[in-house]
């Protein structure tokens, strides 16, 4: 009997040891009811655009659902078009990851490998035979980033060849030895579309509708060049002495791989959900298109912890509009904002849009801007 009761005492204590951690596990991972998300995300956001601190469209998305979707302020003031989830909008540096994913399909056929010297596609950038492709993705190539350069503002809005982009840095001294440290570069980008373009036979623009925009289904989603007439384009503002204005003009053939890409929130939330599978690419080179190498950062994508959450994202930022997207793979989630007005609130809407959803603290928004970078 006493050899019973011990068993029976095991098995109890082994219950409440399996329950408190399932309970555990429950309150890690818990998220915000679906009508109440709704309602917090839409009164911090209404917050946002009463203060000028934000215009644009948002989503947020778990377990194949879209729990919030809606566009605020306006798309174009001139014509007083509101804002919807079908607005196009620049994304800035979130166009990385597209080229991250071009490089690795490449890679896939066979027609490179991310260790090989960008001297095998550049034949003559100096220090060519030292930098890698893989440098280029993770930013520690040592190249300095010509969006940094004095005279870009006056670059900006020239329309230059791919080549004479890449003249304005070729030649300038590596910051540090390649692998050694990470320094956001927009030039390392640069180089990428320009080694896209020579191992596929193709324009940057044309090899991603065909190998990825199409494929998906996204059909709004596109390289930005200013002459096309893109409806439902989102234009760009910025704010002086408490007043909307336009944003600086940029001639859309300077960011291209680095950020001369469009989209709207439902093509990034196709994208997302693509990202679960290999319709694209295969979990192989999924796998290591999101391994960190330095300050964690993968290939096109930041990888860090959030609220006890791994995430996986970017931003992005390109004359009069500021991004974000955020992918919360363990949770099966998605964050993205897209917003057409320089000096919003993008870092705080980054951190607390994630908090409302995981059921975290946050603040609703503060009048001083907080402005955005990277």
């Amino acid at each position: 009997m006493k050899t019973t009761a011990r068993v029976k005492r095991a098995g109890l204590i082994s219950f409440i040891y399996m329950f408190c951690a399932v309970l555990l596990l429950a309150c890690q991972t818990s998220s915000t009811p679906a009508g109440e998300l709704e309602e917090k995300v839409d009164a911090y956001m209404q917050a946002h655009v009463h203060q000028k601190t934000f215009m644009g469209s948002i989503l947020i998305a778990q377990e194949g659902k879209i729990l919030f979707k809606k566009g605020y302020g306006m798309a174009n003031m001139e014509h007083q078009i509101a804002h919807t989830p079908q607005s196009k909008f620049r994304l800035g540096s979130i166009s990385k990851q597209f080229a991250a994913t071009a490089i690795m399909q490449l890679q896939e056929k066979d027609l490179l490998s991310v260790h090989d010297p960008i001297k095998k596609y550049l034949s003559d950038y100096p220090p060519g035979e030292t930098i890698t492709i893989h440098h280029l993705l993770t930013h520690t190539s040592g190249i300095p980033s010509f969006t940094g350069f004095p005279e870009y503002r006056k670059m900006m809005v020239k329309s230059l060849s791919l080549d004479e982009i890449i003249a304005t840095f070729k030649d300038k001294p590596l910051e540090f030895q390649p692998g050694e440290k990470y320094k956001y570069s927009n030039s390392g980008y640069i180089l990428l579309g320009y080694i896209i373009e020579k191992t596929s036979g193709l324009s940057y623009a044309d090899y991603l509708q065909k190998n990825i925009f199409k494929p998906l289904g996204m059909a709004s989603s596109g390289y930005d060049y200013n002459h096309i007439i893109l409806p439902q384009r989102a234009s760009g503002y910025a704010q002086a002495k408490g007043e909307f204005i336009n944003a600086s003009y940029i001639d859309m053939k300077i960011p291209h791989a680095a950020g001369a890409l469009y989209s709207t929130v439902e093509d990034l939330y196709i994208w997302d959900r693509a990202l679960y599978t290999e319709k694209i690419l295969s979990s192989k080179s999924l796998e290591q298109m999101f391994t960190p190498f330095k300050n964690n950062y993968a290939y096109g994508w930041n990888v860090r912890e959030m609220y006890d959450h791994k995430i996986i994202w970017h931003g992005g930022g390109i004359n009069g509009f500021l991004t974000y997207f955020a992918r919360f793979p363990e949770d099966d989630a998605c964050i993205i904002a897209l917003c057409n007005l320089e000096g919003s609130q993008m870092r705080k809407i980054s951190r607390d849009l994630p908090a409302i959803l995981f059921g975290e603290p946050y603040e609703m928004p503060a009048r001083k801007n907080d402005n955005y970078a990277e």
